[in-house]
């Protein structure tokens, strides 16, 4: 080989490996350790970021939080306009296919189970958009008492916007497919309870990361800009005239945020072709 070519494929070579040496230290190290942040609860850094399906694979991110009684939280999310859904049984599951052949309602219509430390969901809300089940809103909740504040615990959630119902890309089951915005069902949730009243306080922390390109436990993707959000309800349900106090977030996540929001713009509008 031509020395002259020999020492120009070498330099190349180097420099693709130190080019690639440094995005893997930015995109894997330095800046998701810069835009980590939990001074408003720091007990959430060590708590788990995503759900866990019933064979072990991650399912969907973990993006908000609500800290209040269990009869709050029940009383707050049907002011806000989301119903509970049912437990999975056989008949539900009986009754869905029904909803969905006929084109009926079905408000209360049941979800998967989702695992959070070792158990299934506490709770689980929903909007039902279409007649039949295959479009809604839906949040499932894990209690946490010990990452809670000021003697109530801290209800962790998913909230994501069911789009269809098909098969599963992972296991051939019949389930439904997930939209990837799941920050606009996050923004949702919190705009909900924020418009009846029922939040006195919210505060962001770092939830499953900044990505593009994620999958849950049903292979669908999602992108997020990785913030949890948090809001404490009102005592006892009382309706607040006033917005809820909103904690300040550092300038850097909310510079990223913007970043990702501009992003997430550019993927709905490639989602079209």
């Amino acid at each position: 080989m031509n020395p002259k070519l020999k020492r120009g494929l070498r330099r190349t070579g180097i420099t693709l490996a130190v080019l690639f040496t440094l995005y893997f230290l930015m995109a894997y190290a330095v800046l998701p350790a810069y835009w980590r942040h939990y001074e408003h609860n720091p007990g959430l850094e060590e708590a788990p970021k995503t759900t866990v399906k019933a064979w072990g694979k991650p399912g969907d991110p973990l993006n908000v939080g609500l800290i209040g009684t269990e009869e709050e939280i029940v009383q707050a999310m049907m002011r806000a306009g989301w119903q509970p859904a049912t437990r999975k049984t056989i008949r539900a599951g009986l009754r869905i296919a029904e909803s969905e052949l006929l084109k009926r309602p079905y408000p209360n219509a049941p979800v998967s189970n989702l695992y959070l430390w070792g158990r299934r969901q506490d709770l689980a809300f929903e909007q039902v958009l279409s007649k039949g089940p295959g479009k809604r809103h839906h949040v499932r909740f894990w209690q946490a008492d010990a990452l809670g504040q000021n003697g109530k615990p801290l209800w962790i959630g998913a909230v994501t916007f069911d789009r269809s119902v098909g098969f599963s890309w992972l296991t051939g089951e019949i389930t439904h497919h997930i939209a990837p915005d799941v920050d606009a069902e996050r923004d949702k949730l919190m705009a909900d309870l924020q418009r009846t009243g029922q939040l006195v306080k919210t505060y962001q922390v770092t939830g499953v990361g900044a990505t593009l390109r994620a999958t849950n436990g049903e292979g669908d993707w999602y992108y997020s800009d990785g913030e949890l959000t948090v809001g404490v309800l009102s005592p006892g349900n009382a309706v607040q005239a006033m917005p809820p106090v909103e904690l300040a977030t550092p300038k850097k996540i909310k510079a990223k945020n913007s970043i990702w929001k501009s992003l997430g713009g550019l993927l709905k509008f490639f989602e079209k072709f």
